[in-house]
This record gives C-alpha cells, structure tokens and sequence, in this order.
C-alpha cells in the first residue's frame, strides 16, 4: 500500500486531530480535500431538504397540505425547482452593471461556504481547527453583505439598491450585539473548571487565557462540565438570546427580512436576478443559516457533546451520574433509533397511500424511502460506524432545532418596520449585550 494512503487509512481509524493539523502533508491535503467534497455536498443536500421541510412544516402551521403532486408527499419538489431553475431564461437588465451582477452572487455563495472550513462537526471533523477559527468565522460570513450590496447596486434598479441598503444598516446595528455575546462566550472558556484545569486535561498552555479555536470552545465546555448556555445562570442564556436574535436579523429571515420585503421592495436585492443566479443566493440564504446555528451550536450548546457527556481528557477522568456502560450504549444507539422512527413514518405513509393506480408509483417511491431510511438504520448500528458518527449525529441534531426556529419564527411572527428593527438593535441588544460582557468578566473574576 502506498505511504499516502496508508497515512490516509491511519487518519480515518486512529487520528485524534483535523486533517489540517495531520503530519503527512499528502494525507492532509488529500482528507482534507475529501471532507470539503463531503461537507459541500452535505449542505446542499440539507438546502434540499430544508426546502421541502419548511414549505411542508410551514403548511401544517396554517392547515393546509403543502407540496404533493410532485413524488410521494411531494419530495421531489426540490429537485424540480432546481431543475425549473437551471432551464430557466437568465435575464439581465439592460443597464446593469454586468460584471459586478455576475460577481454578486458567487461572493455571496463563496463566503457561505468558506465558513465551514473551521466549523467542527466532531473532535476531529473538520477540516481545520485554527486557533483563530471564531475570528476566522465572524469575519468571512460578515463578507456576505458585500454581496448583497453588489447585486443591489449593479441592478442599477432603486428597490434592490433599497434592499441592499436595508442589508447593510442591519449588518451594522446587530454585528455589534453578536460580537459582544460572542466575546462573553469566549470569556468563558478560561474561568472557573477551564483556565489551569484545562490546561491540565490538554496540555494546552493558552488555555487559561480563553481560546478562539471552535474546537478549543467545545473543548472548554466539556473541561468545566457545562453548556455555556447554563454558565453564570441566566447571563450564559442571555448572551445566547442575543446571538439567536442577531443570527436572524444576520441571515435576513423573518421577521428580520427587510431586505426581502415583498410588500415594499418587490423581492428586495435581487429583484432583477432570475434563473440559476437567483438559485445562488437561495443556495447562500440557507447555507448561512446552518452555519449561524453551527456557530450558536458550538459557543453554547456543547458542540458535538451529547447531553450529560462525561469528560475523557487524556490525563484525566471524570465520570457523572448520566454516564456508564448502559447509559453510554442507550445514547450511543439514539442515532439509529432515529432513522428506525423516520422509516417507520415513512412506512405509515405508504400504506396510507390512497389503493388507486395513479398513486402507484408514489407509493412506491415512498416505500423505497422507507427502506433506504431504515437502512441507514441498520449501517448506524455497527460498531466502529456508530461509534464514529455519535460527535456528527449530536452536533446536526442540534443544528436541525435550530433550523426548525427559523421556520417557526416565520410562520408565527409578523414582520418589523425597519424603525422598530433599529430601535431593537441599538437601543435594546447593544446594550444588553455590553452589560451581559461585563457582568460575565466580573463573575468570572471573582469565580
């Protein structure tokens, strides 16, 4: 077997680091290249299925069906938008300008993406761990309204140049709360349980000074034995209000879509976009979406720590009451368990389906999706596999509350005025947010 696949091999069943911090700079850049591959592909297919998800789930909200011609209860309906999308004609206005509207929705696409670079599905799922990774995040996906205001500018029309606007001012009045909870998070990592007590478990010596690496924070948490979120009860919660409300007014969803307003912007930023680079910055909106959620995930949530995880360090122990060999093994089986009840769903479906041969080939389109379902069941109960995949399983299962809150904000809250939205921002969440930093600094201090 050659050195590098041999080092690869090693990589995938032996290595306790990211492919970017990997010895062997051929592995490296080979693992590394694959879970880039890996993590594009898995984000659109999630685009795809928080496509269907949300126009289904939003259905139900106002009792209705949603989707249901195209596949069995309508899961083809993604694929046939997307395809709708790429055959679609690609106008551009005539006055525009032509370069920067092309640009526009590749930076916004591109900044989307680059950001999952540094975020840490698991101990070692990712593709690198920098020991600026939060800086690295918060500064990429601020780049987006760049693209934002291209495409509203190059229109050279005045409702997307408003929407950009919109864009901007918002990024503005919520850029700075969302820094102030996150620095609070970051202040965590060194105080009680972590500093020298991390240090010790690690062996890392930057430790007791706070860490920006998202796999640091993570790390941290489970050191001091607690989600941030719980940290300094109630300021760890409100430092993650204030992140959860800002990453909603970050990604322009409701009821912060100002820049979207149907009712006074037409369709906003990109009004004058159709076609496939329309289809980008849909593609960018609910990239950007999973990777806030990543981001709150991370800060506050635990990371890919499942819930009462206890702490394995390398020098150290420590067991709780939540965890053991039958504890360990009933969490350890949850992923499994979770696709065996989504097959079952999908079973109860099929044999619902209407006995008509023009549901014939629906029904077996949904029996197909039952069995691939509870196959992917099956594969999550050996072992080594299941072992593996438990970090991946708890941070995605995390993320995917979050992106629920998306859907349940929008069919639940009526849209802002724009004044009101700078009202909340500046004279509530700035304000909040500095206090919430100061309170944590002096608890922590005194800790």
């Amino acid at each position: 077997m050659p050195q590098w696949l041999q080092s690869v091999v090693d990589y995938v069943t032996k290595s306790n680091n990211t492919p970017g911090w990997y010895a062997d700079p051929v592995a490296s850049a080979i693992w590394a290249l694959i879970y880039i591959i890996l993590i594009f592909t898995g984000v659109s297919i999630a685009v795809i299925a928080m496509n269907w998800l949300e126009r289904k789930i939003l259905a139900h909200m106002q009792v209705r069906l949603g989707p249901m011609r195209v596949g069995p209860h309508g899961l083809l309906q993604p694929i046939a938008d997307a395809l709708k999308l790429l055959i679609k004609e690609d106008i551009m206005p005539d006055q525009a300008d032509k370069v920067v509207f092309w640009l526009a929705p590749v930076t916004i696409v591109i900044t989307a993406f680059t950001v999952y670079i540094v975020i840490p599905f698991g101990p070692t799922h990712a593709v690198t761990d920098m020991n600026i990774g939060l800086l690295f995040m918060l500064g990429v996906s601020s780049i987006g309204v760049l693209g934002i205001i291209m495409a509203g500018w190059a229109s050279n029309s005045h409702y997307p140049l408003m929407g950009s606007l919109r864009s901007s001012a918002q990024m503005v009045s919520y850029e700075i709360a969302m820094g102030m909870a996150v620095v609070s998070a970051v202040l965590m990592t060194s105080f009680k349980g972590g500093g020298n007590f991390f240090r010790q478990i690690y062996g890392t010596g930057g430790a007791s000074v706070g860490t920006l690496s998202m796999i640091g924070i993570v790390r941290a948490q489970e050191a001091q034995q607690t989600w941030f979120l719980f940290k300094f009860f109630p300021l760890g919660l409100i430092a993650f209000f204030i992140f959860a409300v800002a990453m909603v007014a970050e990604t322009n969803r409701a009821p912060f879509d100002l820049p979207e307003a149907e009712s006074e912007l037409v369709a906003g930023f990109h009004t004058e976009y159709s076609g496939f680079r329309w289809s980008l910055f849909f593609l960018a909106e609910y990239a950007a979406m999973i990777a806030v959620s990543s981001i709150a995930v991370t800060l506050w949530l635990g990371g890919w720590m499942r819930p009462f995880a206890s702490l394995h360090g390398p020098n150290v122990e420590i067991p709780n009451y939540w965890s053991g060999g039958a504890i360990d093994l009933a969490f350890a089986l949850v992923p499994a368990l979770t696709f065996f009840v989504l097959a079952l769903f999908a079973f109860i479906g099929t044999v619902r389906m209407p006995k008509h041969r023009a549901f014939r080939v629906q029904t077996i389109g949904l029996a197909g999706f039952a069995l691939a379902l509870g196959f992917i069941g099956l594969v999550l109960l050996e072992p080594h596999v299941r072992d593996r995949v438990q970090d991946i399983f708890w941070f995605s299962l995390k993320v995917a509350v979050f992106m629920y809150m998306y859907i349940w904000y929008r069919g639940t809250f009526p849209r802002y005025r724009f004044d009101q939205l700078m009202h909340l921002g500046w004279k509530f969440m700035i304000p909040t947010g500095i206090a919430v930093l100061i309170l944590t600094a002096a608890l922590g201090l005194g800790s």
